[in-house]
């Protein structure tokens, strides 16, 4: 059986919110993804493939993901 903590790391991408300045709305439009706001944290949510498509994407705007 899969871990859990696995499963979870490659199907969502946690962030501090204010690290994606605004970019909620165009991180939901031009991928498959849902970005939900829980407290200071965004949880970008996807499938493993748009997840790191969104990386990749954060990456090159200069975000350092975890």
């Amino acid at each position: 059986m899969p871990d859990p903590s696995r499963l979870r790391d490659s199907t969502q991408i946690v962030l501090p919110c204010g690290a994606l300045d605004g970019m909620e709305d165009h991180i939901e439009n031009q991928f498959t993804v849902t970005v939900f706001r829980d407290h200071d944290h965004c949880r970008i949510i996807g499938s493993p493939v748009e997840i790191k498509a969104v990386g990749e994407y954060l990456t090159r705007q200069g975000i350092t993901l975890r």
